[in-house]
């Protein structure tokens, strides 16, 4: 038997269910989310794409406790490397989202950076490079969000490397961890976006071991990445093309990953998520359930 990995709470998400909007008719009601999350085994859930659970935290309280679920992260995306003119409405939606975290009882707001290639429509918004304003616009600005959001409303900000946003390669990762406060922002490690931009989550986790705040369990299929850096595909059509694949069927092994976070000795959540936008309805909930058998057998 593995080792129990005693310091990993393990959780899913809305993504796993093939949701990425707070509406859209390809994706499943919010009712199902919650009591196939439920059924499937996890405890844990995040809040995935503001508007698409319950907003009223009154009722959302009542809808996950009664399926024996709790919050732990809400998420926004925003893009701070524009500089104070993209402040004002940053938080305006932090306002929203860290409020019904809070009353959730969740304490992390995983923040992603906003694309610089549409991952609908593959539209090219911006340069995939940052220029060195940009990266202090960017890193001054996520330590201020860090702490606002701390003094304001008691959370911790993790920020999330993301396929085709300006923190996604280990280069541009730890650029952006060697620039920025420990004590004001950490890191959401996704494993299969750092795997997707070439990087190695047990390498990151050993080298950067202070700096992991929050866990996204996530693998890509190996033989499809390669075709979509071959062709130079973007994001979002890679996800439909099954880029992002059931564990343990591609990279990186999550078995190792979660041990090296067991040995960094702190509490840390390990949230599933296998995008899969659009998928058919009935699709989520056997792969949930053989997900959660798989990391059992891992210790989690």
């Amino acid at each position: 038997m593995p080792a129990a990995l005693d310091r990993i709470r393990v959780g899913s998400a809305p993504d796993s269910w093939g949701v990425w909007f707070p509406d859209d008719d390809q994706q499943v009601p919010w009712e199902r989310f919650l009591d196939e999350v439920a059924e499937a085994g996890y405890e844990w859930i995040e809040l995935g794409p503001y508007g698409y659970l319950p907003t009223d935290p009154a009722r959302l309280t009542d809808e996950v406790a009664r399926r024996g679920l709790r919050v732990s992260a809400g998420t926004i995306f925003c893009g701070l490397h524009r500089g104070p003119s993209a402040w004002d409405a940053t938080w305006e939606q932090v306002g929203r989202v860290a409020a019904l975290t809070r009353a959730m009882d969740a304490k992390h707001l995983v923040v992603i950076p906003s694309f610089w290639r549409d991952d609908k429509t593959a539209e090219i918004l911006e340069p995939q490079e940052l220029t060195g304003e940009q990266w202090a616009h960017l890193t001054k600005g996520m330590e201020r969000l860090g702490r606002e959001v701390r003094d304001t409303y008691g959370l911790d900000i993790v920020v999330h490397p993301h396929a085709d946003t300006h923190i996604d390669t280990e280069e541009h990762v730890e650029r952006f961890l060697d620039s920025t406060d420990s004590g004001l922002v950490n890191l959401c490690l996704d494993t299969g976006h750092y795997s997707y931009c070439g990087g190695d989550s047990v390498k990151l986790i050993e080298t950067y071991g202070e700096r992991i705040g929050y866990l996204h369990l996530k693998q890509v299929d190996p033989e499809i990445l390669a075709e979509v850096r071959a062709g130079g595909v973007p994001f979002g059509p890679a996800v439909r093309r099954g880029v992002m694949c059931e564990p343990p069927s591609g990279v990186p092994e999550l078995g190792p990953v979660l041990t090296a976070a067991q040995k960094l000795g702190v509490d840390l959540f390990a949230i599933v998520e296998q995008d899969m936008y659009p998928c058919e309805p009935d699709k989520p909930l056997p792969i949930a359930v053989r997900t959660r058998r798989f990391l059992r057998s891992c210790g989690a």
